[in-house]
């Protein structure tokens, strides 16, 4: 059987010519009703949406980069990752970052259609309730945990999940069949070290420890995300065009406000827009867009020789990321990890055919291990009270945003995670390679335990390149800027090794660390500092960019999602909304933001 027959019987499901057209751009005079910047996570599930919600509007989205539905790169679980740095990430590289040592580091976001929910680690999980009251809280009224959960499970068709998960939505969720050995050994350890079972993690109470599930079509076994799951569902009067990137929002002054009239495309074509341009761009380009259309800080559009149309200093402000530190360990002999693929053609050969067959195989991916834990639970009593202690000293020391302030209050509630570690059946380490052919580890098992920090001080910005404002923008998280930060990841590496290396079951199967190794980097706090600034990375979850927060706040859109001293008729729907960071992947809640602002914005114009 040949590769192609292979990819035309897993590749299930299709995207009409309609909706997928490649046209190079319409002709200057075409009009649409509304015109939607970003064919990505959001920018689908919103288009799909206004389609079934406004049939007799046009609706089209324009996407930067091509379709790409049949490319095994991206469909095959056990694939995910391969497209980071890729054709098919815009990959952002940030300013050096003195809290890394100088290491600049470079953020991927998906330049597909699909945008990152094609490209990313297929995680789809949920935050605590209490953290999406707290959008409420901040100054949005109708955001909160109850209408983000129905919006959420609007999204998803959860086979298998427990009781209360959507049914009915286009993303295809599951948990993987792939289980190897080594994960039945995670949960009792975790429990042995006070963190309870917890299989009902993404309705609202995340702590505990879990196997996550993943959006996987359980027919194809392929990756279901918003390319394949919610466009196919789309009527006629949406329209798709790939390969074609916008420069600007074209504003019209009526009154004091801006009214979104169109955009124009790098090739100067403009397109009109009867009643709506909305932003799904993503965290970092739909703040640039806004920048490039005049809408931002008078100091950095005045650097770029760009008029200043709207004053909204909050632009691009307030760039939240979760944390990550890696460690890798040692397996004793006889278990199977994803690293088998690499180094034995035999096992890579034998797992393929199961593929081809609909059976159980590692290029389904794997099942990972999850705990989402609070700093009591990670650090003990008096650790805990030490480090929050520290973060608010730190944030009382300067002047805060509302999402900073929330984090403060995040701290003190024992229902919301504060650190996440994901435990993964293969070598992942952060300073050594898999051990090489002649190497005498090599063949051996490994496993990883990533730890990630759900709510880190830092806060940085996005903007334009003022010396080149169409090209990638100037991204500067300011990672690791505050003490906290770094003690709260040598607290979250201590606990990866506590789990690893001191508690049952373990404890009795790992031989030992091997990335970076007790040798070369010991449990005290300075070594385990130098290693955090060496190493430390992101979990690629960029938010907080354009935050729907009261203007007086730093708020760029309302809660409407509507940018402030426009019309009414640009909006942002996207990540970039977020008002305060949330402890999860962010795939889920960028789902349900979008079905939010469908519903608010099919409510509108159907009055």
């Amino acid at each position: 059987m040949t590769l192609d027959i292979v990819k035309s019987i897993y590749f299930v499901l299709s995207v009409s010519s309609t909706v997928a057209a490649h046209a190079t751009g319409p002709p200057p005079s075409e009009t649409y009703d509304f015109i939607i910047v970003g064919g990505g996570t959001a920018g689908n599930a919103l288009a799909t949406r206004l389609s079934q919600g406004l049939p007799k509007d046009k609706i089209l989205v324009i996407e930067a980069g091509p379709a790409a539905q049949n490319d095994d790169n991206i469909n095959i679980p056990g694939f995910k990752g391969r497209n980071m740095g890729g054709k098919y990430d815009w990959s952002f590289p940030t300013i050096p970052q003195p809290g890394f040592n100088g290491r600049a580091y470079n953020v991927p976001r998906g330049k597909v259609l699909g945008g990152s929910s094609a490209i990313n680690y297929i995680t789809f999980d949920r935050a605590a309730a209490a953290e999406y009251d707290m959008w409420a809280e901040v100054g949005n009224p109708g955001w909160n945990w109850k209408t983000m959960e129905t919006a959420m499970e609007k999204a998803e068709n959860y086979l298998g999940g427990p009781r209360g998960s959507g049914t009915k939505g286009p993303i295809q969720v599951l948990h993987n069949r792939n289980s190897p050995r080594i994960m039945d050994a995670f949960a009792p350890t975790a429990s042995n070290l006070g963190i309870p079972r917890n299989d009902d993690s993404i309705q609202g109470n995340p702590i505990g420890v879990s196997y996550q599930p993943t959006n996987i079509n359980p027919t194809s076994y392929n990756r279901s995300y918003s390319a394949t799951a919610y466009l196919p569902l789309a009527k006629s009067n949406l329209k798709v065009l790939t390969d074609t990137l916008v420069v600007k929002v074209n504003l019209q002054k009526k009154g004091n406000l801006q009214q979104a009239m169109g955009v124009t495309l790098s090739d100067g074509t403009i397109i009109k827009a009867r009643k709506e341009v909305i932003l799904s761009a993503g965290a970092i380009q739909s703040p640039q867009l806004l920048e490039l259309s005049g809408i931002g800080q008078a100091s950095i559009l005045k650097a770029a020789k760009i008029k200043q149309v709207i004053d909204l200093p909050g632009v691009g402000e307030t760039y939240n990321e979760h944390l990550l530190v890696r460690m890798s360990f040692q397996l004793k002999d006889g278990y199977d990890t994803a690293d088998k693929l690499a180094f034995n053609a035999t096992f890579a050969a034998e797992q393929w055919a199961r593929r081809l067959n609909n059976q159980s195989s590692f290029y389904d991916d794997a099942v990972a291990g999850y705990i989402f834990a609070n700093w009591n639970q990670v650090l003990g009593d008096s650790g805990a009270a030490s480090l929050v202690s520290l973060a608010r000293s730190i944030v009382a020391s300067k002047p805060s945003s509302p999402g900073l302030k929330m984090k403060l209050k995040q701290l003190s509630n024992p229902h919301i995670p504060q650190a996440e570690y994901i435990f993964v059946s293969n070598h992942g380490g952060a300073t050594k390679t898999y051990p090489p052919p002649g190497h005498p580890l090599h063949g051996k098992p490994f496993v990883s335990i990533y730890g990630g920090l759900m709510h880190p001080l830092s806060e940085g910005s996005v903007h334009i390149n003022t010396s080149s404002p169409l090209s990638k923008p100037i991204v500067d998280p300011k990672f690791l800027s505050n003490e906290y930060d770094i003690a709260a990841l040598i607290g979250i590496l201590k606990f990866a090794r506590k789990l690893a290396l001191e508690t049952e079951p373990l404890k009795s199967i790992v031989v030992g660390e091997y990335d970076p190794g007790l040798d070369a980097v010991d449990n005290s706090d300075e070594r385990l500092e130098e290693f955090v600034r060496r190493t430390t990375g992101t979990i690629f979850h960029p938010m907080t960019t354009a935050a729907m927060l009261p203007r007086r706040d730093g708020g760029v859109v309302d809660s409407k999602l509507a940018v402030y001293g426009t019309t009414g008729n640009l909006r942002v729907v996207d990540a970039s909304v977020i008002p305060v960071q949330i402890s999860a992947h962010p795939q889920s809640a960028v789902y349900g933001i979008a079905e939010r602002a469908a519903e608010i914005i099919v409510g509108e114009w159907k009055k």
